[in-house]
């Protein structure tokens, strides 16, 4: 999953970064509103966290012309702004959750992880089954029927990405922009490494496969029964 983290406190920014990413979220920050509007317009995000003050444009505002262009991400509000009346403007222009100034980083990724299972409206949201592959996103477990598989952490967020997308063919540009930064090398081969490396441990022989590659295309997790 790919946050945008639009927060202009450099210490801050860092503090959360490395909070999601050790979550297993591949981050983007913008420094002020204009560049995290214009990063956000491209619509490659499955939440945006955003401060409110920033410089050059509010966060506010930012938030406003997105839902105007009907750019749906979920949206965390993040301000020191504390009263009644700051929170529900901040809900009431576009944002679907806010959070107050200090905050507790474990509250920023149960609301973030919240957001999403909201947006993608699943009736079991803490949990992706295909076959009797099951993964917990909560408990980041994930079991080939009753057999735990231990996975890396980049392996957990692959394998969730590939679940999510259940049946699709993705890219492996769209695996990078949503499983790595963007300043992972478009040139390595690192997908495909780790691709492999996720069949060797998901795709056992005694087990239906479920990791398909399709040639000059991408990848598909699918139960081709």
């Amino acid at each position: 999953m790919r946050i945008l983290l639009v927060e202009d406190d450099v210490r801050t920014a860092q503090f959360i970064k490395k909070g999601f990413t050790q979550a297993g979220f591949a981050v983007d920050c913008a420094a002020d509103g204009m560049e995290g509007l214009f990063m956000a317009e491209d619509g490659l995000y499955d939440v945006a966290v955003i401060d409110i003050m920033l410089p050059k444009l509010d966060g506010l505002t930012l938030i406003e012309r997105l839902r105007k262009q009907r750019i749906n991400t979920p949206i965390l509000v993040l301000s020191a702004k504390n009263t009644v009346d700051d929170r529900v403007l901040g809900l009431q222009t576009g944002g679907d959750d806010y959070l107050v100034k200090p905050f507790a980083f474990t509250e920023l990724l149960t609301r973030v992880q919240a957001l999403l299972r909201r947006s993608q409206a699943r009736e079991e949201p803490t949990t992706l089954t295909v076959s009797d592959l099951t993964l917990d996103i909560v408990k980041r477990k994930v079991f080939r029927g009753e057999m735990e598989i231990e996975l890396q952490q980049r392996e957990f967020s692959l394998l969730e990405y590939l679940m999510r997308n259940e049946g699709r063919v993705v890219s492996k540009t769209m695996i990078m922009e949503h499983v790595w930064d963007y300043n992972f090398d478009p040139e390595s081969n690192v997908v495909e490494s780790r691709i492999c490396r996720l069949r060797d441990k998901v795709d056992l022989p005694r087990f239906r496969k479920l990791i398909h590659t399709v040639r000059g295309a991408g990848y598909l997790l699918e139960d081709k029964k």
